[in-house]
């Protein structure tokens, strides 16, 4: 054995390397660079020739070369296209620079440099360090190649992002910290990768498979879920969240991947859909995988693969929990943009991924990739979990009478044009909503959508399939004979009374007898009823084709001790229409909370301090208490900044002033998250310009 060599010092360029490689805005003093593009890196230490000298990257726990998961290479004259090369760029007395490239398909994650000089094959190679390597959306070779410089500025780059809730007759929205280049959020996310089931079955093969971003997605949707492999977040919809953190407590996804490395990578308490997402979200930008969040409005929850969803009423008009099939208010997923070379370059493009754990796939709670083309032409045989994906926009619905104590059920009506609406992401560069449901369907009523949806229904192997739970043509095609909504009749606040009318037609040239009877639950936004807030019952004589309104109030001191965090009401009025069908009228209402306002007193600057004000007035007439404030904002403050605010009387005003520091020029959002024992989570923020 010769003797080792001695240890090269290594400088490896890391400003001018993250400048061309779009990873600035890592906070490391570990090289970090994008694959397919040159790297500089320069050594001493080393007494030979330049051509004497091969280099070896290594990553995972068994680097091989038929794995490609190690690589070998001497210095070249040319960059190579298919494979790692090295070119010298210049040479002094004692040091030499080398520009370094990785193959466009290589695997990502950390890998070790040495080098070793072949007139001394029997010595040891030299460790020049360890770097780590991401996927490259900026160049045309990759995978998740995206044309658009603007696009990969907002889908990689971007750390704000903005996510829509509420329900499809009223829209709000929320900001969220991303901070993918947080310090030390790039190692939880590789350690991510490290504690999937598929590396603790084969770690090899798991690694050798990192080149791939449609496996990647699919890994990381399962990992974001603690079902099936203790991963990062443990989902909870019951509108209780004792023992952790409400969903709509956060406001990034830092906090969580901290707390649950800090914790010995238990599950993090409680998320819910927009948690689940905006944390993938964050572990695919950090990754380099152009990645958004979308809201779906009326989302369907298909859990016996029937593209029909079945949803159950007694006869008292409650929302009875008894299908495993339900319409959520509205569900967050992600698209991920990558090619497809497994189904062909027309399904290439935007990839639904869903880390929230709703269905099995595989035996475990992942979902996707499933391609928005293929969602769209109803190609729902392609892989992967096309069939769910297609009926979250698409799927019929049903609403029955159940009787419990007969188990009888009747149809009261089916619709085609509920599912699926308005769905939503945040514009590029600006904080606007734009809507893409012409990109998951053709337009809803029309020939083309309902052929679509027949050939959905066709792969699947429904059309054929005698489905003993399905309602008859004859149940489907019965008609009414009067029509109902629920009018909102003022202000939709948490705090005020909940004021509504129900209107009732006729539509039949004979008077009708009817006998409503009316329920409200506070429910979570799946729509699960939680509580019951009022019920009440009322005959009704409706003379020919006449309307009626009658004024519904609901007093804040009725549903205030039984609003989930979601603040949504479902209202009901089922009616029995003498020698008719019944007829289900029903509403989803969203309350808004009051508002909180953010003031940034006088200009933001590098490394100086700035005051910001708080300010929110108690809208109620009585005392609210245990009030805390939470902040956050990259770029901004380190971390979440808490502060406890005393009690409010009825109608008080509360001021709060902190300091920050902002310590990076350019356009940054200030998070906040005001809770006390009457409101929970109002949200806000702001953007922040800081200047030089």
């Amino acid at each position: 054995m010769g003797q080792a060599a001695t240890q090269p010092s290594t400088n490896w360029h890391l400003k001018e390397n993250a400048r061309d490689h779009h990873t600035s805005k890592f906070s490391s003093k570990e090289l970090i660079v994008r694959r397919g593009q040159a790297f500089i890196v320069t050594f001493n230490g080393t007494e030979q020739p330049e051509q004497n000298l091969t280099f070896i990257v290594e990553t995972g726990p068994k680097p091989s070369k038929l794995a490609k998961t190690q690589a070998t290479f001497g210095i070249s004259s040319t960059v190579s296209k298919e494979s790692w090369s090295a070119v010298v760029q210049s040479t002094s007395s004692n040091s030499v620079s080398i520009s370094i490239s990785s193959p466009p398909n290589a695997v990502i994650g950390r890998y070790k440099l040495s080098v070793r000089t072949t007139s001394s094959d029997s010595s040891s190679p030299a460790s020049l360090g360890t770097f780590v390597l991401l996927f490259n959306p900026w160049f045309s070779g990759d995978d998740v190649f995206m044309p658009n410089k603007a696009e990969c500025d907002e889908y990689v780059l971007e750390e704000f992002g903005i996510i829509f809730a509420g329900n499809k007759n009223r829209i709000n929205s929320f900001g969220w910290n991303f901070g993918q280049f947080q310090e030390d959020i790039l190692n939880i996310c590789l350690s991510m990768l490290d504690r999937s089931l598929n590396y603790r079955q084969d770690p090899a093969t798991d690694v050798s498979h990192r080149n791939d971003p449609k496996y990647l997605g699919r890994v990381l949707s399962a990992m974001v879920n603690a079902n099936d492999d203790q991963g990062v977040l443990l989902g909870n919809w019951s509108g209780n969240y004792d023992g952790g953190k409400s969903p709509s407590s956060w406001t990034g996804s830092g906090e969580i991947l901290q707390n649950w490395k800090k914790s010995g990578f238990k599950p993090v308490r409680y998320g819910q859909c927009w948690v689940f997402a905006a944390v993938l979200t964050t572990v695919l930008r950090c990754l380099g995988i152009p990645t958004r969040t979308i809201t779906n409005f009326s989302s369907a929850h298909d859990a016996d693969g029937n593209l029909r969803v079945d949803e159950f009423y007694d006869a008292s008009g409650n929302h009875l929990d008894r299908a495993a099939d339900s319409i959520w208010n509205f569900h967050v997923w992600n698209e991920s943009w990558f090619s497809r070379s497994d189904l062909g370059p027309s399904y290439s493009g935007w990839q639904v991924l869903d880390a929230t754990p709703q269905e099995e796939s595989g035996g475990i709670y992942q979902c996707g990739p499933a391609s928005r083309n293929a969602i769209k032409e109803g190609d729902v045989d392609l892989d992967y979990d096309c069939p769910f994906v297609f009926a979250e926009v698409n799927a019929d619905c049903m609403y029955w009478n159940y009787d419990p104590a007969t188990g009888k059920k009747t149809l009261m009506f089916s619709k085609s044009t509920v599912i699926g609406q308005f769905i939503s992401t945040k514009a590029v560069g600006r904080d606007d909503r734009v809507d893409v449901t012409n990109d998951y369907k053709y337009e809803e009523g029309s020939k083309k959508e309902r052929d679509i949806f027949k050939k959905a229904r066709k792969k699947l192997g429904l059309e054929d399939k005698f489905d003993p739970t399905a309602p008859t043509p004859q149940e489907i095609d019965q008609k009414p004979d009067i029509s109902g909504k629920f009018k909102v009749a003022g202000p939709l606040e948490v705090g005020k009374d909940l004021n509504l009318i129900l209107v009732l037609a006729n539509l039949q040239s004979d008077a009708k007898t009817v006998h409503v009877n009316m329920t409200a639950w506070s429910t979570v936004y799946t729509r699960r009823p939680v509580h019951e807030i009022w019920k009440d019952s009322i005959p009704v004589t409706l003379s020919p084709k006449e309307e009626k309104q009658f004024p519904i109030k609901i007093s804040y001191t009725e549903y205030q001790q039984q609003l989930t965090t979601d603040n949504t009401i479902q209202v009901t009025a089922l009616c029995h229409v003498e020698g008719g069908i019944q007829v289900l009228v029903q509403r989803d209402i969203t309350l808004d909370n009051p508002a909180i306002d953010i003031q940034v007193l006088g200009e933001a600057k590098v490394n100086k301090e700035v005051d910001v004000e708080v300010i929110f007035t108690n809208p109620i007439d009585m005392e609210v208490m245990d009030c805390v404030l939470q902040v956050e904002g990259n770029d901004l403050l380190r971390g979440v900044l808490e502060i406890a605010i005393p009690p409010l009387k009825a109608s008080e005003k509360s001021s709060t002033k902190f300091k920050l520091t902002p310590f990076e020029t350019g356009p940054k959002h200030l998070l906040v998250n005001f809770s006390c024992d009457k409101f929970a989570d109002i949200k806000n923020f702001k953007m922040v310009n800081v200047i030089d």
